[in-house]
């Protein structure tokens, strides 16, 4: 039989985030905090990915910034898995889903594509705990079904549009992991052009074409791998 948090999970999939009543604080902090409830320590884990990224955050880490112990949070996560669950559902539960247009879906895409990059891109970190989890979170399944929609909208046939999808969020997940390291990386990206082209000549298409193949913000290699995916949707839908 399910245990009494794991059955609030189950609960928590079959509806949108409902108010949790919390846990009545004792002792010395009684009457001077709120209580604990499951968006209480989603805002908290937020906050400790947001100050020192995602390689920080533990339910030990979040009870601490709670002043409470990691007994109090089992009460209402049942464990860091579930919590990643609630930190990316969080997060797309902010992701605007326009209403699908078959003219524009393209750039409808691109433009939530984006949206869902930037949130990840504030949390730093916080894609890797999409990679890492099966999403049931209502929220990220709501984007997914708006992401499907669009691409639905654009012609494009069922298996084709569902792999996309699961393509589009693969890339968007990977794109803010490396960002968010790269980011803490002591490499300074303008001497790369110099490395490569001090290569040996062993590999002359990389010394040759160093500054093709360092051109370009991040952004805009963002936005050039959403083209090539959608023009490839729109090549196996001739």
């Amino acid at each position: 039989m399910a245990s009494p948090p794991q059955r609030r999970r189950a609960a928590r999939h079959q509806q949108p985030l409902a108010e949790d009543t919390g846990v009545t604080r004792r002792g010395a902090s009684a009457g001077r905090k709120q209580p604990i409830t499951v968006d209480v320590i989603v805002e908290t884990a937020l906050g400790i990915v947001e100050r020192e990224g995602y390689a920080a955050l533990t339910m030990r880490r979040v009870a601490a910034a709670l002043e409470t112990g990691p007994a109090s949070l089992y009460a209402h996560v049942v464990n860091k898995e579930d919590l990643d669950d609630l930190l990316v559902g969080r997060l797309c539960a902010e992701i605007e889903l326009p209403e699908p247009d078959p003219r524009t879906w393209r750039t409808q895409l691109i433009d939530v594509c984006t949206r869902i990059r930037d949130r990840y891109r504030r949390y730093p970190g916080t894609s890797l705990a999409a990679l890492a989890v099966v999403p049931t979170n209502l929220e990220t399944l709501r984007v997914s079904e708006g992401m499907l929609a669009i691409v639905l909208s654009g012609g494009i046939d069922p298996q084709t549009a569902a792999w996309a999808i699961d393509a589009l969020f693969l890339y968007i997940n990977a794109f803010c992991l490396e960002n968010s390291l790269t980011d803490r990386s002591a490499l300074d990206r303008d001497e790369l052009p110099h490395r490569f082209a001090a290569l040996p000549d062993s590999l002359p298409n990389t010394k040759r074409y160093a500054a093709e193949l360092t051109a370009g913000t991040p952004e805009d290699r963002f936005e050039f791998t959403l083209g090539l995916i959608l023009d490839g949707l729109g090549a196996r839908n001739l």
